[in-house]
């Protein structure tokens, strides 16, 4: 996300594919833009990762799983917990990413957001990274419990940094509070990531074996529930790609101002770190 926010400005701005691409869009001010180029920077990496995909990654015969092996993990409450864990984390990083450009050229129209936006998506991806090395050493529910508070706090924080009140507000404490925003979103998204592998891992492995299962076969169907709960996860946390630039955007046309969205996003990490507690927080040995 960070490389597409940094890379896409340029892309636009010049004829980089020529005839093949289509031409440019005539701005007021005399420029002309090549917005189509932002989705065809991306074709040739697409195409080469395709092909790699399709020759060279037909090894994974402990993944392979049919659709039927994979849909009883749905019944799985812990799943449906997760996932809303994960929907908090990496849902509000890619909806932070999607929206923090937008939101700070609303609310500071002076600021040339262009040369910043990258770096809150950078952040967030640098720390998932140092998220899963913590999470391994700590536990992820540690990690998970503690990064909802700063996530609540910090989102607390951003009112104080919006124009209110006929006062312009401060692009600077606005900028900084949502950068740890972005950290804390990247750090969650690797601990409730790693409590995901940790929960179900053990959850069938304890099922099979009290079913009389062999430890090979509690394994195996371990990797399979594992992966499929990890894959739906997955899919219901990039929901917050779309739900929190939306909600931004209600925000802003009803009331002019993102606080409203950023009210319900507070009440919803401080739900969550609620969630956490109770559900794994008081196990927290076991939950590692």
């Amino acid at each position: 996300m960070s490389v597409m926010q940094l890379i896409a400005p340029l892309a636009i701005s010049v004829s980089i594919f020529a005839a093949f691409g289509g031409g440019g869009v005539t701005q007021p001010d005399g420029s002309v833009l090549f917005l189509q180029n932002a989705s065809w920077i991306w074709v040739p990496f697409l195409v080469v990762f395709t092909l790699a995909a399709w020759f060279f990654m037909n090894d994974l015969s402990a993944s392979k799983a049919s659709l039927s092996e994979q849909l009883p993990v749905l019944k799985r409450g812990h799943l449906w917990v997760m996932a809303l864990l994960y929907l908090a984390t990496f849902g509000s990083f890619i909806g932070f990413s999607a929206g923090f450009a937008m939101l700070s050229k609303t609310q500071f129209p002076d600021v040339q957001i262009l040369q910043f936006a990258f770096f809150g998506p950078f952040i967030g991806a640098l720390a998932r990274s140092l998220g899963g090395m913590i999470s391994d050493r700590l536990g992820g529910t540690r990690v998970t419990l503690v990064n909802f508070v700063v996530m609540a706090i910090f989102c607390a924080l951003l009112f104080l940094t919006l124009p209110a009140g006929g006062e312009g507000g401060n692009f600077f404490a606005f900028f900084g509070v949502f950068m740890v925003l972005f950290l804390t979103a990247g750090l969650g998204s690797a601990s409730t990531f790693q409590m995901i592998s940790v929960i179900f891992r053990k959850l069938t492995m304890d099922r099979v074996k009290a079913q009389g299962g062999s430890d090979e076969q509690a394994m195996r169907e371990a990797a399979t529930d594992t992966a499929a709960a990890l894959g739906f996860i997955s899919a219901i946390g990039a929901i917050g790609g779309f739900f929190i630039p939306k909600a931004f955007g209600i925000s802003l046309d009803l009331t002019g101002s993102p606080a409203g969205a950023m009210k319900v996003f507070l009440v919803f990490y401080i739900a969550c770190v609620v969630i956490t507690w109770l559900v794994y927080g008081r196990n927290t040995k076991k939950n590692k």
